[in-house]
């Protein structure tokens, strides 16, 4: 018998994923490790949802995911802001960990959110050892700015703190090198990102972990992706500033620090920077928009797997 295709929110804890097979159908709630995933695997094979929508929500929902894409479900993660106006939206006010699924089931059937493909295992574990990168920088900075205020005792025992902390990012990027060297199609993909002026290792593999959708997408998605594409602010005859805001904050960060240094050296960039600057352009303004050009150029470039030298011959 032909089943009917539903939408499934799952509403995911620390411990345990409420999950709605639809808006309507009572919770199932199942513990969130691999062993107590399994049942619900084999559920949704019987099911076949045609959307299985989670939140972000800092990591714990990375097991569920992980599963639900090696089993070939169509898995989608949402940003719980998007979910959370869309609650208001309906006149949902009330919040528990049951109404949430059912939610995100509703709002799967009702907006449709987008298919994407999620990164593979590989993919994830790249993603993750860019991560604990950012921590450690994180940490180092913090701990160099804590050196300057300290007393003799306590500086002494920053330094030996800041020299393990030195260590650790060290042998972390020895790793990180290992890892993208195993893989052709990561090395490949590096030597043409940094073969572009301004652009070094931390630019080349963010965009490797945080954003595998380079090169996939137009420029105008992969601009609004990261969140570097300007939004209209219009209303009646009024003419808003353009805007940009959302997207993925690391690849932005990264993006940003590059996009300066290739204002320096990088001519195609340099020559549009101070362009922009002539025509009247605030500074942050035309670093964004240096930084929308430059992400296009690297999507470009992945898409057609062109280096820098062949374009600009």
């Amino acid at each position: 018998m032909e089943l009917t295709p539903c939408c499934v929110g799952i509403d995911v804890a620390k411990a345990k994923l409420d999950v709605a097979l639809s808006p309507t159908e009572p919770i199932v709630t199942v513990d969130n490790t691999e062993a107590g995933l399994q049942p619900l695997l084999r559920q949704l094979h019987r099911v076949r949802p045609t959307r299985i929508v989670v939140e972000a929500t800092g990591g714990y929902e990375q097991l569920v995911v992980r599963l639900l894409v090696d089993a070939g479900l169509p898995i989608i993660v949402v940003n719980p802001r998007q979910v959370r106006a869309f609650a208001k939206a309906t006149g949902q006010l009330a919040k528990t960990d049951a109404i949430d699924a059912r939610l995100l089931a509703l709002f799967a059937a009702r907006v449709q959110p987008a298919l994407r493909t999620q990164p593979d295992q590989a993919t994830a574990a790249l993603a993750a050892l860019l991560a604990r990168r950012r921590q450690l920088v994180a940490m180092i900075t913090d701990e160099k700015h804590r050196r300057h205020l300290a007393t003799p005792p306590i500086r002494q025992s920053i330094q030996k703190h800041l020299g393990w902390l030195e260590r650790q990012l060290a042998t972390l990027d020895t790793e990180f090198t290992t890892t993208i060297r195993q893989s052709p199609v990561w090395q490949e993909h590096e030597d043409l990102l940094q073969s572009v002026p301004g652009v070094g290792p931390v630019l080349s593999r963010t965009l490797l972990a945080d954003l595998p959708e380079l090169g996939t997408l137009s420029r105008r998605q992969i601009a609004a992706l990261v969140g570097i594409a300007p939004f209209n602010q219009d209303s009646g005859t009024r003419r808003g500033h353009r805007t940009c805001w959302g997207g993925r904050a690391p690849v932005r960060t990264a993006l940003y620090m590059a996009t300066l240094v290739a204002t320096k050296c990088n001519p195609v960039i340099a020559v549009f920077y101070y362009r922009l600057l002539m025509a009247g352009k605030r500074k942050k303004v035309a670093l964004v928009a240096c930084m929308r050009k430059l992400l296009t150029i690297l999507n470009a470039m992945v898409q057609h797997k062109t280096k820098w030298l062949e374009i600009r011959s």
